[in-house]
């Protein structure tokens, strides 16, 4: 059976500071959910836990107070919607949330690919090469770390800032494909959920110009044979970055030609 559009995973509010948008608050997010019949969404306002130290700072993490005060979050019958957060890893790969609130937490999603966070994330100089062979690193430390991985997700891992001196998959196609194939290998066995959220018209323009290079689709194609279980999240931060969400999804759904066995279900 075809894969169904029924969720999203990763949606900020207003609280996340690099939204800004006043109108995205609990209750227009569950409209959101209404409108295109979705079954179970969930907040991950940025987040880093005030017990858990780091010599850097706290990236873009807002304390445990500032995204609690969303709760208690607006329900309506046949909708799940769950109260998560989008921590960070450090340098150090230390990843932003203690023990205590992991077990309030309904979902946490960890991104591998905020570089753009000089002296937080990375060093802030390194070349594509450099990063190629830490976002590897930064992907083993996850793997690695003391996490219920029934209720993490790797979030939107080849979108965004990975390398602000040039493109994204300029560092994604320095990872050989056996190292792809190790990593969601092991990140399959541990039952941790991939995020799908890139902008499905850059893939539909690789698939017709033919690129076979590990490029942004081929990633996810590797992530499904090894045997991950994707979740969409629209990492909207914004009321219009709601509204394309839906026509993304299952135009990813097509491309990666997925079906109900790959769903990643909290």
């Amino acid at each position: 059976m075809k894969f169904t559009y029924d969720h999203d995973l990763h949606i900020h509010s207003r609280i996340s500071p690099c939204g800004g948008d006043p109108n995205q608050t609990p209750e227009r997010i569950l409209q959101y959910a209404v409108d295109n019949g979705l079954k179970t969404i969930c907040i991950t306002d940025h987040y880093w836990d005030d017990t858990v130290y780091s010599a850097y700072g706290k990236g873009a993490g807002q304390t445990t107070a500032q995204i609690k005060s969303a709760l208690p979050l607006p329900q309506k019958d046949g909708i799940r919607f769950l109260f998560g957060a989008e921590t960070e890893m450090d340098r150090d790969f230390t990843i932003g949330v203690g023990k205590e609130i992991i077990e309030e937490l309904d979902f946490i999603i960890v991104p591998l690919n905020h570089l753009h966070m000089s002296g937080f994330s990375c060093r802030g100089d390194e070349d594509a090469a450099e990063r190629a062979e830490l976002i590897v690193r930064r992907f083993d430390a996850l793997l690695q770390a003391d996490l219920p991985f029934h209720k993490v997700g790797l979030a939107h891992f080849t979108d965004g800032l990975i390398y602000t001196a040039g493109k994204n998959t300029d560092v994604l196609n320095r990872i050989p494909d056996a190292e792809y194939r190790r990593l969601f290998g092991r990140a399959a066995e541990l039952g941790m959920g991939i995020e799908l959220n890139m902008p499905a018209a850059k893939a539909d323009l690789r698939v017709m110009n033919r690129v076979d290079d590990a490029d942004e689709l081929r990633v996810y194609q590797i992530a499904r044979e090894m045997g991950c279980r994707f979740y969409f999240g629209s990492d909207a931060h914004t009321v219009p970055g709601l509204g394309w969400a839906k026509r993304n999804a299952e135009r990813i759904i097509e491309l990666l030609e997925l079906t109900e066995e790959d769903k990643f279900v909290l």
